[in-house]
């Protein structure tokens, strides 16, 4: 494969930048700029010279194939952030015979290929990349270090070990099978199948650490809705004022409340609506209401509007600042009661967030569900006889193809370019 290059670091000004090569030509690119090479894995502070021209001095850095994030012959300049010193090394490695820009997420790409990763891994990495808070840093980097191929392997082994069973007896049809194989099987698949299960009913957790958890304020026109939000997000983030019905559409502020990404939604006010415009606000704040994750009753001395809370919501009595608030009270104006809302809010998420498995994303819901269907077929067909035990190890081939897919050892090709084109160049 062609050798490719690329700015690994953020653009713009930087103490230090960093340029990845990777490829077979990597070493000897780095060589034809500094002249000569340290050790593997050993920092070396090299002059990067175009033709009579000094265009940096850098730290250098090579990584052996084998031994190197892709696999490949790796080389790592570190060089001076200056927008101008990054453009003249990028330049001059573009002149050289052989080499090539790096495509987004090609590095990673090739680290797949070579067997580096696995496509959990791939997507842990991508997920780390974008982590915001430190539930979604945990948890990618708990994919990122192959958690997830270590439970498919586990899973993989007792359906491989279940089918071999199978095989075992249309090999010997003819012949007096010493052990009746059928209870060992039944219990490799209801134990694989009591997994799998068990990780879906915990995916949802996962996949609101990974994409954040929405919280809808709900409330009476006037109950303070826009002025709590502007208080939870320490800025004015929502129009607020004495006027029955200022806010008309959804507004979302993102925040990390105990580690976790929230994105706190003010909605309009709920009545019976006035006008047409004021009917779409309140038919899209009940949407999003539905759809939250937890719903915020801020109430104005009066019950609560249109919608009955359920679970975990909050009910929560607003304008503290008037007094007469009882239970849970808050004022977005003085800031009363808040930090007790915010840890609230934060138990309730953070004890969802501790059910999150090692699943994240709806691709590995889809491969479950079909792994299950196919076991649910496989012991189906082995309660019916000895004579559906072709039936029975092909769909336990099938469960083990889909829980393949998790790992992007079959069948993965076209998620690929939809998985690498969200990276950036260098990654």
């Amino acid at each position: 494969m062609d050798t490719i290059f690329a700015l690994a670091s953020a653009r713009g000004k930087a103490g230090v930048s960093v340029i990845r090569l990777s490829g077979s030509g990597a070493w000897a690119a780095v060589r034809s700029l500094a002249g000569s090479l340290p050790e593997p894995r050993v920092a070396g502070l090299r002059k990067l010279w175009l033709a009579d021209d000094v265009l940096d001095e850098a730290v250098v850095i090579c990584f052996a194939a084998g031994a190197s994030f892709t696999g490949e012959e790796v080389a790592e300049l570190h060089v001076h952030g200056a927008v101008a010193t990054v453009s003249a090394v990028l330049r001059a490695l573009g002149a050289l015979p052989g080499l090539r820009l790096a495509e987004p997420g090609e590095f990673t790409r090739r680290a797949l290929e070579q067997g580096r990763l696995d496509l959990a891994q791939v997507e842990g990495l991508a997920d780390l990349i974008e982590a915001e808070t430190e539930a979604q840093r945990k948890q990618a980097l708990r994919v990122l270090s192959g958690a997830l191929g270590r439970v498919v392997d586990g899973w993989r082994a007792d359906l491989v070990r279940a089918a071999a069973l199978l095989e075992a007896t249309i090999d010997f049809a003819d012949e007096d099978v010493p052990v009746d194989v059928v209870p060992e099987v039944l219990a490799l698949i209801d134990g694989v199948a009591t997994s799998l299960r068990d990780e879906m009913r915990r995916l949802g957790a996962a996949e609101r650490v990974r994409e954040g958890f929405e919280v809808a304020i709900l409330g009476r026109p006037n109950a303070g809705k826009s002025t709590l939000l502007n208080a939870l997000a320490g800025r004015e983030a929502a129009i607020t004022s004495d006027i029955a019905g200022t806010t008309r559409d959804v507004i979302e502020v993102r925040m990390d409340l105990g580690g976790l990404a929230v994105t706190v939604l003010d909605t309009a006010g709920l009545r019976e609506a006035q006008d047409m415009i004021e009917g779409i606000g309140i038919a899209r704040a009940l949407d999003r209401a539905r759809a939250a994750d937890l719903r915020v009753f801020l109430l104005d001395d009066e019950d609560v509007p249109l919608i009955a809370p359920e679970g975990d919501d909050l009910i929560v009595q607003g304008k503290a600042d008037l007094g007469g608030g009882v239970g849970l009270a808050v004022s977005g104006k003085t800031g009363e009661g808040i930090d007790r809302l915010v840890a609230e809010i934060t138990r309730i998420l953070s004890a969802r967030a501790a059910g999150a498995g090692v699943m994240t994303r709806e691709r590995h819901r889809f491969a479950l569900t079909r792994a299950v269907e196919a076991m649910e077929s496989a012991r189906s067909e082995v309660l019916k006889g000895a004579d559906r035990v072709e039936l029975a190890a092909e769909g336990l081939r099938s469960a083990i193809r889909a829980l393949e897919m998790l790992v992007g050892r079959v069948d993965v090709e076209h998620l690929l370019d939809e998985i690498f084109a969200s990276f950036c160049i260098g990654k």
